[in-house]
């Protein structure tokens, strides 16, 4: 039986313990952002890579026991290694938004991520992908070939030319001799698509219906928990597509997530060169390579007979087995580098990237090697982000802001990418007087990535004269400087960089009255709040 919407006078037990908070008001100059705080176990040591974190948290499925609460605001966002906020892109991203990434396109930097229909319950989603450049504008949505759909799963740019994407079809096919019932008649065509990216031309199309018979599934058709096949919504997701790459030869590598295994796929006749892991391997799995449920393969190097791949190995699905258990094949997740013999078919583990705290994520997740031997490792459904040194030492750990009530932030794939952002609009800035009498001014720049120095100034009459007030380092998303030497009625400020150079100035900022934030007691968390059970 399922208890929804109960109100609380059930609250005071929940938060009995809990101490009283201020509401979420991080920034003076932006009340309207609320990006997720990062609770780091590990913090960052000077052996991690150099750039940003890009991340794009969002609210988790519901568990047995309680609704879950996901971020405040979802949405991908540019996070330092201490957490502070780079770029928000909170309303660039207007729906669901997931897969967020840098890529280089003609020559520049672009951020791109899945947005569209979320389907949590099917891990699916249909939409298109929003492509911006370095002011943070749209300049491209890249949409599926042959009037299909682009699902959220990958979106990954090939020499700065062409996109490949993945679909999720469901198809109505004759289904008994895989145990299915006459009704039963829904399953999932997994295709992946290599588009050009500049005009959206279909280059190549390979489905796994084509290639790939639906015994080799890990999760048969029933008991339903790929899917039933009863209808197209509910269709069997025998194979499951989350991941393509493609190499310098033009063959691509695809991970099956409900086939437990990675193949490589013929670039010109989309045969199958072959499988690692699953039902059919090719290989001889040494100690430590088994995997299953997986996500994100790509490929590292290739060198006559060897080749080296990447991967996060989920090792859980989120099922249960008849007895009630949730399923899964090794004691965590991981991410992993793997190589291959096609002399001898023989994988040997190169490297493994185990969690600090012993995470399985029963979806998502993603593996990134960086340029300096590093490995960035996302734990999906766990909602939280690893860096390893080469060699597997964690030198960073952090677990996405939780929201209200505990657990419920999970993000799709996590990297850390160099960034120059140039937004093209105007900082925010504000000009606070408390009580006392003593003025502060606040000043941030969304997404900007080159202040260095912020100089303020007072603005004397309409003509726009300025008195220079001080300057203040740039040292996290919002800086602010304590105004000294009476009351002023107006003030702009500069933003400089570390040249000199400035960049662009604010508008005028008017006196306005402080408020401070409010406390929330548990009386005004009862009559403001609701907390819904399931059992």
């Amino acid at each position: 039986m399922k208890y929804r919407g109960v109100l609380l006078p059930l609250v005071a037990i929940a938060l009995a313990a809990l101490p009283l908070v201020s509401a979420d008001w991080q920034f003076k100059s932006r009340p309207d952002l609320a990006p997720p705080r990062l609770n780091i176990t590990i913090s960052a040591t000077a052996d991690v890579e150099k750039g940003y974190l890009f991340l794009a948290p969002f609210a988790g499925f519901p568990d047995k026991a309680r609704e879950q609460h996901g971020p405040r605001q979802a949405a991908p966002y540019i996070l330092r290694d201490d957490g502070d906020l780079v770029w928000s892109g909170y309303g660039y991203y207007s729906i669901w938004a997931t897969n967020f990434q840098k890529a280089r396109w003609n020559g520049m930097d672009v951020l791109f991520s899945f947005e569209g229909d979320h389907n949590a319950g099917y891990g699916h989603g249909h939409g298109h992908t929003t492509i911006l450049d370095q002011h943070y504008e749209t300049i491209r949505e890249l949409r599926a070939g042959n009037h299909k759909l682009t699902d959220k799963h990958e979106f990954h740019v090939i020499n700065e030319e062409t996109a490949l994407i993945q679909v999720y079809q469901p198809v109505p096919r004759d289904l008994t001799r895989w145990g299915a019932s006459p009704e039963q008649q829904w399953i999932v065509n997994a295709i992946f698509q290599e588009l050009d990216l500049t005009t959206g031309h279909l280059l190549f199309e390979w489905s796994s219906l084509s290639h790939v018979s639906p015994s080799e599934s890990v999760l048969p058709i029933n008991p339903g928990q790929a899917g039933s096949g009863f209808n197209s919504s509910d269709a069997w997701d025998y194979f499951h597509i989350n991941s393509v790459d493609k190499d310098t030869s033009g063959n691509y590598l695809i991970s099956a997530r409900d086939a437990c295994s990675v193949h490589k796929i013929n670039g010109s006749t989309g045969d199958i060169i072959w499988r690692l892991d699953g039902k059919k391997s090719d290989f001889k799995l040494g100690k430590g390579v088994k995997f299953c449920f997986q996500h994100h393969a790509r490929f590292v190097s290739q060198d006559g007979d060897e080749e080296v791949i990447s991967l996060y190995d989920n090792s859980a699905h989120g099922t249960e087995d008849g007895r009630g258990r949730e399923v899964h094949t090794a004691p965590t997740s991981s991410g992993k580098i793997i190589k291959l013999n096609t002399r001898t078919w023989e994988a040997t583990l190169v490297q493994g990237f185990y969690p600090p705290d012993d995470l399985l994520s029963k979806s998502q997740g993603s593996t990134q090697l960086l340029p300096n031997g590093n490995a960035l490792v996302n734990w999906g459904s766990e909602g939280a982000v690893t860096e390893f040194r080469a060699d597997g030492t964690p030198i960073f750990h952090a677990y996405m802001d939780s929201g209200f009530l505990g657990e419920g932030v999970e993000n799709y794939r996590g990297f850390r990418y160099n960034w120059t952002g140039l937004p093209n609009e105007v900082p925010s800035i504000v000009l606070l007087e408390s009580e006392s009498g003593g003025t502060t001014a606040y000043v941030s720049w969304n997404g900007d990535t080159e202040t260095a120095v912020w100089r303020f100034f007072s603005v004397a009459d309409e003509a726009g004269s300025r008195s220079f007030l001080g300057e203040a380092k740039r040292t996290s998303f919002e800086t602010e400087l304590v105004v000294k030497g009476g009351r002023v009625e107006g003030v702009v400020a500069d933003a400089v960089d570390a040249d000199g150079k400035v960049l662009t100035t604010t508008g005028v900022a008017t006196v306005e009255l402080a408020v401070e934030p409010p406390k929330l007691s548990l009386d005004t968390v009862a009559r403001g709040q609701q907390v819904f059970f399931q059992a």
